[in-house]
């Protein structure tokens, strides 16, 4: 079994988007189109948010793979900071803000999803994904902050990790998930 996690392409969004359901830019269709090339895989897995699931769904049929979508997927719900430029965060709440990249569990955002939340939902999906895989190679197409934490909890990191976490567009992460 091998599970490649692939973040989505370019959104043109420059903010925490969080659940706010972004379509990819012709840059981000470029972005992941080229980033699969010479990979192969069994199965497709994605969120179900259009920035996921459009790409995911288009790869599928080229290729001919079966395609769940999972809304287990979706990236983490930033609360009030979900929509707002990270410049516009750090002018008017810096010290919170530089909190939450230091300790997310411990300082989340204002009105944000909790983070034992969005840990156990996104654990769940991967637990799915390993379960039905079995032998299977499967991409799991899915989002930044989703990828930074499943690293963290593959890797047995802090989740104080995760702001150091590169994870650019269009990316593949392969994982061990057991």
């Amino acid at each position: 079994m091998s599970i490649d996690l692939l973040r989505h392409g370019d959104t043109g969004q420059r903010s925490y988007r969080g659940q706010l359901d972004d379509a990819l830019t012709d840059l981000g269709w470029t972005q992941l189109r080229a980033s699969v090339e010479g990979h192969e895989w069994d199965r497709v897995v994605a969120s179900s948010m259009s920035r996921c699931a459009r790409f995911a769904t288009e790869l599928a049929e080229r290729r001919g793979l079966p395609l769940r979508l999972d809304p287990r997927l979706a990236e983490y719900h930033f609360g009030d900071w979900q929509g707002v430029p990270i410049e516009d965060i750090a002018e008017k709440d810096g010290d919170a803000l530089g909190r939450f990249w230091a300790d997310p569990v411990a300082h989340p955002p204002p009105g944000a999803e909790t983070f034992e939340a969005f840990q156990t939902r996104l654990a769940a999906a991967l637990a799915d994904v390993a379960r039905e895989a079995a032998e299977a190679r499967v991409l799991v197409v899915t989002h930044g902050g989703a990828i930074r934490l499943l690293r963290c909890m593959a890797e047995d990191r802090g989740f104080g990790d995760m702001a150091g976490i590169d994870v650019p567009h269009a990316s593949l992460h392969p994982i061990l998930w057991v």
